[in-house]
């Protein structure tokens, strides 16, 4: 015997039979002829199946019209509306088919890459400009791929289930095992960032997906431990969230660290006069002052700390607290880096 038709098949196989039926279909013609309703055991069965399913494509908002025979009033058929059923032309200007591009950008995830191309490609070929994308160019921020960890611990936080994984620290570079109850994945910053508690520390880590060294395994059964409370979920997420938008003043070596001078703003009304302070004469000799907006301290120092002495922090303090500290945890790789609710 064939194996019985998913109910999800059963469904679609009646709406292609009402959509290409040429006037109606009779609930006999639909139990000869849609494949599915053959499984019903009886009449019966067949009955509140077939009604089972229109009640269900109603409520998905298919209009499945009721036809009567004009001549005779007791024979029933039904069909599908298709001018309501089908989908309104799209006309999407250039900036409409834009934004849906810079969108669609962001997952540049291997594992959803190919969904969102196939999406873009059906627009371009419906858009009134298929080259509008070009509005945009140089203008949409890109998420850097997951890699094999994303799928994983997608399920595990919807799941509940603990996971472990090796993780390469940013602030140390120490390699090792991390088991931890997974609460939230987000895309920030132009990366994939994961939050949970870390079981062996017993406190809220997050940790960056790009650091995570081979794969992504589940340990134990879903449901193993409780979400976390709103006020500790929202301290775990606060070092992520968006700050108001502040200037560093940088001391630059001629042609180096491109990408902050591409970033670089004219000296905001507030800027410190830093060719009054004697102690940064040496810092500015044969350096250019260059002011680059940011928002977190602890971010731009990373990117700072990578120019090496090509770059000098001027201002404000925090942000050369910030590269001191990180230059200090580099040259002592072997000590354990205390405080700080991230392993970035």
């Amino acid at each position: 015997m064939p194996p019985a038709i998913p109910p999800a098949e059963r469904l679609l196989n009646l709406v292609i039979a009402l959509v290409n039926t040429s006037g109606r279909m009779t609930k006999e013609q639909v139990r000869a002829s849609v494949a599915g309703y053959q499984d019903a055991p009886s009449d019966d069965a067949f009955e509140r199946m077939f009604e089972r399913d229109k009640d269900t494509l109603r409520e998905l908002g298919i209009p499945v019209l009721t036809v009567t025979d004009a001549g005779h009033g007791d024979d029933i058929g039904y069909r599908i509306d298709a001018e309501q059923y089908a989908l309104a032309p799209l006309d999407l200007t250039a900036g409409e088919l834009g934004v849906l591009a810079m969108a669609a950008q962001l997952w540049q995830d291997q594992s959803l890459r190919a969904d969102t191309s196939r999406a873009l490609t059906k627009l371009r070929a419906v858009g009134a400009a298929p080259q509008s994308t070009d509005l945009v160019a140089g203008l949409a921020p890109r998420v850097r791929s997951g890699g094999g960890a994303i799928g994983p611990l997608l399920d595990a936080v919807q799941a509940r289930q603990v996971v472990r994984f090796v993780y390469r620290a940013a602030n140390t570079g120490e390699v090792r095992e991390r088991t931890v109850e997974p609460w939230k994945l987000l895309a920030r910053r132009g990366g994939w960032l994961l939050v949970g508690r870390d079981r062996e520390r017993d406190a809220a880590r997050s940790y960056r997906l790009s650091r995570v060294e081979g794969t992504v395994r589940l340990v134990g059964a879903p449901g193993a431990f409780e979400p976390p409370p709103a006020e500790e979920l929202a301290a775990a997420l606060h070092p992520w969230e968006e700050r108001p938008e502040r200037v560093a003043t940088l001391a630059v070596l001629p042609e180096r660290a491109g990408a902050a001078r591409a970033r670089a703003v004219p000296a905001p009304a507030d800027a410190p006069d830093v060719w009054s302070d004697p102690r940064a004469a040496a810092a500015l000799a044969q350096r250019d002052v260059v002011h680059v907006p940011f928002r977190l301290d602890w971010e731009l120092a990373e990117e700072l700390v990578g120019y090496g002495d090509a770059v000098v922090v001027l201002d404000p303090p925090s942000v050369r607290h910030a590269v001191l500290h990180l230059l200090r945890t580099a040259s002592t790789l072997d000590r354990a880096t205390v405080g700080g609710g991230t392993d970035g």
